[in-house]
């Protein structure tokens, strides 16, 4: 149903566009390209309005937009592959450098939620935010203790502003799902649902105090990445406190190269932290735009990351783990028939894909990249590539692994800053083969089967009563075979899994170790991302072109 409040945004939205001189923009896209003309019509157009450099007008607009458009731009930011300079340096300003909300106001917020005068705890309270995002700002003080700390407040009246937006965005969604061709495939409606959770859950700091602890005691005592510690006592839905760092921002690359920093040791770190926090924990910061990352520059040699805002996380189900670390390692491989075949296995793509032909479409996109630095590979052209492959084999979207594509293009993206010359593939591949080695070698199978024993403990002693059932019905003829042969087919199916599975624990998990060394993923992140963000990315990208 259409709803006038969603008609009445779709319009504040294109009325934003136009004051901010981005109507030529709009008059790009597809539906309003035979009305260019009322471009050369419209009086602002007389008076020079475009002035202001053409990177200023689009974020200033997204500031106007809210929320959701500023953390759409501070994605757009980390990919200076898809943008030009000019844009990219000003959607940079987006991740800490939003307008704030007055001092005054934050520690108004801040004493009600203590229930007591803010001096009452704080010796020092700083009125001007230390940095200013989409959903909160941060201001620095020091308790009584002396111990100094930040302080996160939530943005007053943003919840209403973000779930206006995503109403907004249900009502494109389901109408691309009912009209779209793409839609079926795209999934868009679960897409904007798996995006609604994220973005809610960040609206509550005392989630994000509990994130902040998970990881701080996943990394305990690690030499690559710092997590502050949390004040839990002084936590409360809408304001956060907690350790204050001190650290050089990840995007200062000059301030970087000057204190003597070892970049390409830095680069290969933050890949190794992904993988860790994806595959060892399971359990990943999923927001790791350069306004969240700090770099520890007292041992330039031996560089550690310093991370924030742990609003939004992502964990994976076991089975998209495993299917993701296979993938990967395919990929790494060269592996393009075993990439193929667990799309297939998965469910990524229909059960009825030339498993051939598949393969050989991937390899004609990923093969040309391998060997190569960062910097000579054009992940803008390689995302269109693997987005037209995607649409050619009705590959799905998958909403539960959206959070972890777009951690993906950060993380991609922030490698090509510090050090274009990394070799991302090579980087990656030993600490995935040796995830492997512990998830499916013959001790991760014997612990698999040990810690199943009280189950198969449970279910053994029934078998014989159920067993007897069953011979009584059959010789009864109250079991109808004809009607349920498919259901005792999955059931045969099941059992020669079981088998195989019983086979694999008694050789030692052979099998299982043979295939876990072969794997790759980097066609289904990068499509799928490209399917997540790809409407938007067109928008830029036309905005581009005219330029």
């Amino acid at each position: 149903m259409i709803r006038p409040r969603n008609i009445l945004r779709l319009i504040h939205i294109q009325w934003v566009l136009v004051r901010h001189g981005l109507d030529e923009v709009l008059f790009a896209t597809k539906v309003l390209r035979p009305f260019r003309f009322l471009m050369i019509l419209a009086p602002w157009t007389w008076f020079g309005r475009r002035k202001t450099p053409r990177g200023v007008r689009i974020r200033r607009a997204l500031e106007d937009l809210g929320p959701i458009f500023i953390k759409f731009g501070q994605m757009l930011s980390t990919r200076r592959d898809l943008l030009p300079a000019d844009i990219a340096d000003e959607l940079s300003r987006l991740q800490d450098r939003v307008p704030p909300f007055p001092g005054d106001k934050a520690r108004a917020i801040i004493s009600e939620a203590w229930e007591m005068p803010v001096d009452d705890v704080i010796d020092h309270f700083e009125e001007t935010p230390l940095a200013s995002a989409s959903v909160a700002q941060v201001h620095t003080a020091t308790l009584r203790s002396g111990m100094d700390v930040v302080i996160k407040v939530l943005r007053p009246g943003i919840e209403g502003m973000i779930r206006r937006d995503i109403a907004l965005m249900y009502f494109i969604a389901h109408l691309a799902q009912r009209y779209w061709s793409e839609g079926p495939r795209l999934r868009p409606v679960e897409v904007v649902a798996e995006y609604e959770k994220t973005i809610i859950d960040e609206l509550d700091l005392m989630r994000e105090a509990a994130n902040a602890s998970q990881l701080r005691r996943n990394f305990e005592g690690s030499a690559i990445l710092y997590i502050p510690e949390v004040d839990f006592p002084l936590c409360h839905r809408n304001v956060m406190v907690m350790e204050r760092i001190r650290g050089v921002p990840v995007s200062h690359i000059e301030r970087l190269r000057d204190a003597g920093v070892d970049m390409k040791k830095l680069s290969e770190r933050g890949v190794e932290i992904f993988f860790t926090q994806v595959f060892r924990d399971n359990f990943f910061h999923a927001d790791m735009h350069p306004g969240n990352i700090f770099v520890d520059i007292d041992k330039p040699e031996d560089p550690r990351y310093l991370a924030v805002d742990f609003g939004i996380v992502g964990t994976l189900n076991p089975r998209d783990q495993h299917y993701l670390a296979e993938n990967f390692l395919a990929f790494f491989n060269r592996d393009y028939r075993r990439v193929a075949e667990l799309h297939v296995e998965s469910g990524w793509v229909p059960p009825h894909t030339r498993v051939d032909e598949f393969e050989s479409a991937i390899r004609t996109v990923c093969e040309p990249i391998f060997e190569r630095p960062l910097k000579e590979i054009s992940f803008g052209k390689l995302l269109l590539r693997l987005f037209q492959t995607a649409r050619r084999f009705e590959m799905e979207v998958q909403p539960q692994l959206v959070l972890l594509q777009k951690t993906l293009l950060n993380i991609e993206g922030l490698g090509r800053e510090l050090y274009p010359d990394l070799d991302l593939w090579q980087t990656a591949k030993p600490f995935l083969e040796d995830w492997m080695r512990q998830q499916v070698g013959p001790r991760a199978v014997f612990a698999r089967f040990r810690d199943a024993l009280p189950e198969f403990g449970d279910a053994l002693h029934r078998v014989p009563v159920l067993a007897d059932k069953v011979l009584a019905k059959l010789e009864s003829g109250e079991l109808d075979l004809a009607a349920h042969s498919r259901q005792l087919t999955d059931m045969q199916r099941d059992s020669r899994r079981q088998h195989r599975a019983t086979r694999a624990v008694i050789g030692g998990g052979s099998l299982l170790v043979a295939a876990g060394f072969t794997l790759g993923t980097l066609p289904l992140w990068l499509s799928i991302g490209g399917a997540g963000v790809g409407g938007l990315l067109l928008l830029f990208g036309l905005y581009r072109g005219e330029k």
